[in-house]
């Protein structure tokens, strides 16, 4: 049987940067090597992109990846052309005469982007990847945006009634303008405390809690140096962290077993999230208590509206969508959806009922990227009109001819 031509696109110019790596290496670790040929892609901060088995080896990131090792890695680029998938790398030829080449690769049959945050999570590279006709196991263009900018996030949610906390938005341009203008401005539609977040970021980068008017403006000072749009949120006392994963696609929707972050009520920072507990070993590494001992009620709240978030986003492959519940008056509050969650999850599938490891966890996004694909060419491109026929450069004037 042909093996499957697997590529899995992590790294870029993100502050997410590390966390995709670490996250990639996971995956790569739990690949089924006689299923699939495995074809490692690193975008490197300066948006340079590298393929090689080299990439595999975290020891080779100590130092920043800029140039090609023969042997470890070269500088590749992935051929955007419809239904190509070539990936190239550019190779010089040999003695004092010798031409330069591009040489082929393989051809990709799919690809399973691991990048967090801005230029991998947000749609742009989903965008790149519709346009080379790849299958691809993430979310797709507008579910990826939506669930990057928890602005326009919180609105989504808003409109299909999932429980959201009360908030505000600023621009940056306005706060540099006016500081103290908009800080009462955020005082009168909020009590203390509150969250205070970039819009487009994630793994808990930039994002402060403020009890009082100092630290909201540091709060907002620190955001700013992240984003030019900043979310302020109604902050929970000590509330209850829960987050389900969802996996599936179209009609075939499942939740996962329910963690709890043991953080004793205070906000996961970018410290709890990946460096707790040895470092190395991305979310995997997080004190956690599975399954959430939140009662069975509570439990099936969340996964039937983590269910319903991933349907409204349109999401695909594996998400993981977090929760607050305030523990004064029980209410259930959504915080976030990651369509590309760190360590994609796989510790909370792993203990589901029944538990899917990781290795059968990646057969199923390859399956839901490549089934999202066939029914995407089932859709009618093709329109035919007599346009062209009824028009000339000197004639025509499209649309305004019309009365």
């Amino acid at each position: 049987m042909k093996k499957i031509q697997l590529g899995i696109l992590f790294g870029g110019r993100t502050c997410e940067h590390e966390v995709s790596v670490i996250s990639a290496l996971q995956l790569s670790r739990a690949v089924d090597l006689y299923r699939y040929d495995l074809y490692p892609i690193y975008i490197n901060k300066n948006g340079e992109w590298f393929c090689g088995d080299g990439l595999l080896d975290l020891s080779n990131y100590r130092e920043p990846i800029l140039f090609s090792q023969p042997g470890l890695y070269e500088k590749c680029t992935l051929d955007i052309t419809t239904h190509s998938g070539a990936l190239t790398v550019w190779q010089q030829g040999k003695g004092l005469f010798g031409k330069a080449k591009t040489k082929i690769i393989t051809h990709l049959d799919v690809i399973i982007p691991v990048m967090h945050g801005l230029h991998g999570e947000d749609g742009s590279l989903q965008g790149m990847l519709e346009l080379a006709d790849i299958p691809y196991s993430s979310t797709g263009i507008v579910g990826s945006s939506a669930g990057m900018d928890k602005i326009i996030m919180k609105q989504v949610f808003r409109g299909a009634d999932i429980p959201v906390l009360q908030d505000t938005s600023i621009l940056r341009s306005e706060y540099m303008q006016d500081k103290n203008a908009v800080v009462k401005q955020i005082e009168e539609k909020l009590e203390y405390p509150v969250f205070v977040k970039p819009s487009n970021l994630g793994s808990s980068i930039g994002i402060s809690r403020a009890d009082n008017r100092e630290e909201l403006i540091l709060a907002i000072d620190l955001a700013c140096e992240y984003d030019r749009r900043i979310l302020i949120e109604k902050g929970l006392d000590r509330p209850i962290e829960v987050n389900c994963s969802v996996l599936g696609f179209d009609k075939e929707i499942r939740a996962s077993v329910l963690e709890m972050p043991s953080t004793g009520g205070r906000a996961l920072s970018f410290f709890d999230k990946y460096l707790r507990d040895g470092g190395g070993k991305g979310m995997a590494s997080l004190s956690r208590i599975i399954p959430a001992p939140i009662g069975e009620e509570m439990t099936e709240q969340i996964k039937q509206l983590s269910k319903k978030v991933f349907r409204l986003l349109d999401c695909k492959g594996v998400v993981r969508i977090d929760w607050m519940i305030d523990v004064n008056t029980e209410e259930l509050y959504i915080t976030e959806i990651n369509t590309i969650p760190g360590s994609m999850a796989f510790y909370l599938w792993n203990k589901s009922d029944p538990p899917i490891r990781y290795p059968k966890l990646i057969d199923m996004l390859v399956k839901y990227a490549i089934q999202a694909h066939t029914m995407k060419n089932e859709n009618n491109y093709a329109f035919q009109s007599d346009l062209f026929s009824k028009m000339s450069l000197t004639g025509s004037k499209g649309s305004k001819s019309s009365v």
